[in-house]
């Protein structure tokens, strides 16, 4: 059984139980990501949920609730938003802050901010390693579980990796390792 996982059973109707396996996934985060992260939650808690209940009373005082089409868009929007919150909590509750003193530039790490020249065509890239929840390309940070960062973890400077990408087998040199 996997280190990180509860273990339980619930009962079923006719008394019988049924054993349930959650696995808690565990993610990794930087200060700042954890940061933004309370932040929306807080957002969302503070600033959404009074808008939607307003949306929901507003509704509500237009009379019959069975054909109010209002009333059930704002209590989707509702759930949605409360859906949202609860997943959010729950990304921040099994997240583990990375300490960056413990980070080097001896090989590929999280966090690590990693220039690579594709072999086949030369052309270079720089991507910054970060847990999946931080992920955003246009920053260029690309998530841990990528086929193009898990191919890049553990390496050291001046190597070549082959990397399985949907497009192929692609080979890439790395050039820099920076944090």
């Amino acid at each position: 059984m996997p280190r990180d996982s509860i273990f339980y059973s619930l009962p079923t109707l006719n008394h019988q139980y049924i054993k349930y396996f959650i696995t808690m996934a565990i993610t990794y985060m930087t200060k700042e990501g954890y940061k933004k992260k309370m932040e929306e939650i807080a957002y969302l808690e503070s600033v959404e949920r009074p808008r939607i209940s307003a949306a929901i009373a507003e509704a509500r005082d237009k009379g019959d609730l069975s054909e109010n089409s209002e009333y059930d868009a704002a209590k989707e929007a509702q759930g949605m938003l409360e859906m949202k919150i609860s997943q959010l909590k729950d990304l921040v509750a099994n997240s583990r802050i990375i300490d960056e003193s413990n980070l080097n530039n001896h090989e590929v790490q999280i966090l690590n901010r990693v220039k690579i020249k594709n072999v086949a065509n030369g052309m270079t890239m720089e991507y910054t390693i970060v847990a999946d929840s931080e992920a955003n390309l246009k920053d260029k940070k690309i998530g841990s579980s990528t086929p193009i960062a898990q191919g890049l973890l553990g390496h050291k400077l001046g190597e070549v990796v082959e990397i399985k990408v949907p497009a192929g087998l692609m080979k890439f040199e790395i050039v820099e390792i920076n944090f």
